[in-house]
């Protein structure tokens, strides 16, 4: 069963928010949802890689997402980035978070076959 989280849970998507912190708390499996919360021309998204999110590089603007409500289902284990291209937001505020994503619970296999009596 998917989860949907909202990222920064009530303080939304913002600056000077411990999202490293928030991430660490957190499971994420394939099929669960982020949500970013912000203010429209306050803030935005992008999905970027690790070099991209270390050194707060902003990418082109058309590759942001902008809705003030982005739903991101994640569909693939292993690492995503995340960060706001406003100003110096990522840089100088820490608005950008990590999560590591482990794949869907598999079923247990069956038990064996009881031997005959």
């Amino acid at each position: 069963m998917a989860t949907e989280f909202t990222v920064g849970d009530d303080q939304g998507w913002t600056i000077n928010f411990d999202y490293e912190a928030w991430a660490k708390e957190k499971v994420f499996w394939v099929g669960d949802k982020l949500v970013f919360k912000y203010t429209v021309g306050l803030h935005n998204v992008f999905k970027v890689n690790g070099t991209v999110f270390t050194n707060c590089t902003i990418p082109l603007a058309n590759e942001a997402l902008t809705t003030r409500n982005d739903e991101i289902t994640l569909a693939t284990p292993g690492r995503k980035w995340y960060i706001c291209g406003v100003k110096d937001h990522c840089a100088n505020y820490e608005q950008k978070v990590a999560i590591t994503m482990v794949e869907e619970w598999a079923s247990p296999a069956p038990a064996p076959p009881l031997p005959p009596p």
